[in-house]
């Protein structure tokens, strides 16, 4: 993603809301195992949200650089920040931009980095976020509340360019017809709406065990906020600065953002000197910049039952190696 220009962490205000976190962090336990923290380390928290990974780093010692581009999540962080003694310093940006935005802190290397990718559970329970159609709402879905909105996007755009992105995001084998649907409704303005137009087009009915319109909204979502490619520059980023070492935990919910996590680490480890159909293959290897990952992990019983969210989760691990990242390397991909 193009950079923006660099943001300084904000400043830490009086806190005004509880510093208790209304929502159950996804597999917990197994990103603190996986970071393996020691007291007095510096980690990067990439998706802040409403700061339980962020928390739970700090409570095992860490100095913690939390950021999140959602305005809300970092005016109502500041009641964490406040309560952390000076342990996490919250910062507005994107995590693509990790890099920068720790240089502008002051800090060059970190012991550890952690990515809960994809929306996050504050910004689907708020229906003025126009993420979810369980509450009626606007047509909005912007991560950052900057830009284009999922409405002026769905009422503009042509129909095969919508069709494109509920195939490519989605994975919606009927995109075409829904496509067509959306635009023979508009204008569309809330999720409702939206909803009602990919139900009808697609036929369902009441008591499905799953709402069809699941799929268009996550594609529109990730497309709006451009998600996959924020998650490669962020993988890179983090490559970048980790130190030596350094542990890297990934958790993801579908099979998109799963899939670039599981070939970049796999691709960084030495397991794919070849290449992959996103990018071209390596003329010369390179050494690894990571140790062969950790097998992935999925949620357990327990952990399911606690927090439905994690039944879709996989989290993703692997050790930092001493090698220059890629991107540092004359010729290599940036």
């Amino acid at each position: 993603m193009p950079d923006a220009a660099p943001q300084s962490p904000v400043p830490q205000t009086p806190a005004v809301l509880t510093p208790a976190a209304p929502h159950i962090p996804v597999l917990l336990s197994e990103v603190l195992d996986a970071l393996a923290i020691v007291p007095g380390e510096r980690h990067v928290d990439g998706t802040f949200g409403a700061g339980g990974y962020s928390r739970a780093m700090a409570a095992q010692g860490a100095m913690v650089f939390a950021i999140d581009r959602d305005p809300d999540a970092v005016a109502e962080g500041q009641a964490v920040v406040t309560a952390s003694d000076g342990r996490i310093t919250l910062i507005h940006g994107e995590y693509s931009r990790m890099a920068r935005l720790l240089a502008d802190a002051g800090i060059a290397a970190v012991a550890g980095v952690t990515l809960d990718i994809g929306v996050s559970s504050m910004q689907i329970d708020r229906a003025e976020r126009g993420f979810s159609f369980q509450k009626d709402g606007p047509l909005d879905m912007r991560m950052s509340q900057s830009g284009q909105t999922a409405a002026e996007w769905l009422n503009e755009a042509d129909e095969a360019a919508i069709a494109d992105v509920l195939y490519l995001y989605g994975e919606e084998r009927q995109s075409r017809r829904v496509a067509r649907a959306i635009v023979a409704a508009r204008p569309l303005s809330t999720t409702s709406q939206l909803a009602a137009v990919v139900r009808k087009a697609l036929g369902y009915r009441p008591g499905q065990p799953k709402d069809p319109a699941t799929r268009s909204f996550q594609a529109i979502r990730i497309f709006l906020n451009q998600e996959l490619a924020e998650l490669e520059a962020g993988l890179e980023a983090a490559e970048a600065v980790l130190a030596p070492g350094g542990r890297l935990a990934i958790v993801t919910f579908h099979s998109l953002e799963d899939r670039i996590v599981k070939n970049f680490l796999r691709e960084r480890s030495g397991g794919d000197a070849g290449g992959s159909r996103h990018r071209p293959a390596v003329v010369e290897a390179r050494p690894a910049t990571f140790a062969k990952p950790a097998r992935a992990v999925k949620g357990s019983e327990d952990e399911i039952a606690r927090n439905p969210r994690s039944r879709s989760a996989t989290l993703r691990s692997a050790t930092r190696t001493s090698a220059p990242a890629w991107s540092a390397v004359q010729g290599s991909p940036s």
